[in-house]
């Protein structure tokens, strides 16, 4: 419910940034990567203080605690009259949030081994789901009602989520021990980076975030550039970040699948290949059915290589260490997160047919790279 209600209004951000008074699209691009991007790197920082709450107090408290402030938060956002107002009440859910950021570590650490793939694909699933139907009500909203009252039915599902949560989520169940789990001591920053494939893995996991969030600043200023109406510009861009969302939905499902058949160097090198021709096709046209193909080897591509990624670390890491050791690979996930709106935020203002060619690049390398330096046994 939480990845539902962020998605529909965050896609539309540069169109409601544009109503508060912002007219030059450059400035729109600017604006949106850095309230897009500012939530994620924030929670990136204090991931580990709320981790470490976590563990003293409780999982479920802190999820809570987490939706609670975003029911408040979205909710304010109906009524900002300034575009330094988005920005601050982005920042201030920077500081609350991080209620998906141990999902996959507690998929990883719940699974037998070999079934760890599937477990974190279904974990990656679901919230791939939830903005494969978003961007579509979203737009569909923003046309009924308007930007501003769609940001009231975003809190309404952060306060579903929060009541689902409170009734249905047992934080002692959870947390409970695994009875084969084995004591590693102490696990040191440099001795997680040290396990077989681990630091490609982060920059891999990294490289793939950033490109899924690149497109949030652009993509509807692109369709708009392309010539679509602008009443139909929610409903087009929503369109096409959904097909995203599902087709990503989809390879984190089916790479359990793929690994069965293939090495993760196979998966994650094709998957990213993928990726690099979708990018690729988004700089070249803007024809409508032609942009949702390119959306569909998006999808595909970064969600059987993200699955593919943290299976290939999780595959090295001891028992004991899973906590810290995801705990990095997110911090990675989230810094990408944090860092491509800004970038392409700025990046499109000088021109946005550039970002997908920057995308296009990186996807291009890291499966070169992939191909190339990992070892299929991790």
């Amino acid at each position: 419910m939480g990845y539902t209600g962020f998605t529909l209004v965050m896609p539309f951000l540069p169109l409601f940034i544009g109503q508060l008074g912002v007219q030059d699209v450059g400035r729109i691009a600017m604006w949106t990567g850095l309230s897009l991007g500012v939530t994620p790197g924030l929670t990136a920082l204090l991931a580990p203080v709320w981790g470490r709450l976590g563990d003293r107090f409780g999982r479920k408290i802190m999820v809570e605690r987490s939706l609670v402030s975003f029911v408040v938060l979205f909710t304010a956002m109906a009524w900002v009259t300034r575009v330094w107002h988005v920005l601050a009440i982005r920042i201030v859910q920077g500081l609350f949030a991080g209620y998906g950021s141990l999902s996959v570590a507690m998929a990883a650490e719940s699974a037998p081994r070999d079934r760890m793939p599937s477990a974190i694909g279904t974990v990656q699933t679901a919230q791939r789901i939830g903005p494969a139907v978003g961007p579509v009500i979203g737009g569909v909203l923003a046309a009924l009602v308007g930007l501003r009252r769609a940001f009231v039915v975003t809190a309404g599902f952060y306060a579903v989520a929060l009541v689902i949560v409170h009734v249905l989520y047992d934080d002692h169940a959870i947390h409970a021990t695994p009875a084969d789990a084995a004591e590693t001591g102490r696990v040191s920053f440099r001795s997680v980076l040290a396990f077989q494939n681990f630091l490609l893995m982060m920059g891999v996991i990294f490289g793939l975030q950033f490109v899924d969030r690149s497109f949030g600043p652009v993509l509807p200023l692109w369709v708009e550039q392309m010539g679509a109406p602008h009443a139909r510009v929610p409903l087009v861009s929503g369109i096409l970040f959904s097909v995203m969302a599902l087709t990503g939905a989809l390879g984190h499902h089916f790479c359990g699948r793929l690994l069965r058949r293939y090495p993760s160097r196979v998966v994650i090198a094709g998957g990213a290949a993928a990726a690099a021709i979708g990018s690729g096709i988004f700089g070249v046209s803007g024809i409508f059915w032609i942009m949702c193909v390119a959306s569909v080897l998006l999808g595909l591509g970064i969600g059987a290589a993200m699955t593919a990624s943290f299976s290939a670390a999780g595959a090295v890491i001891p028992p004991g260490a899973h906590g810290a050791s995801f705990g990095v690979l997110t911090s990675a996930s989230l810094v990408g997160m944090a860092s491509s709106p800004f970038i392409a935020g700025f990046v499109g203002g000088a021109s946005l047919r550039v970002v997908f060619f920057v995308d296009l690049v990186m996807m291009a390398i890291m499966a070169a790279w992939v191909a190339r330096t990992m070892t299929d046994n991790g």
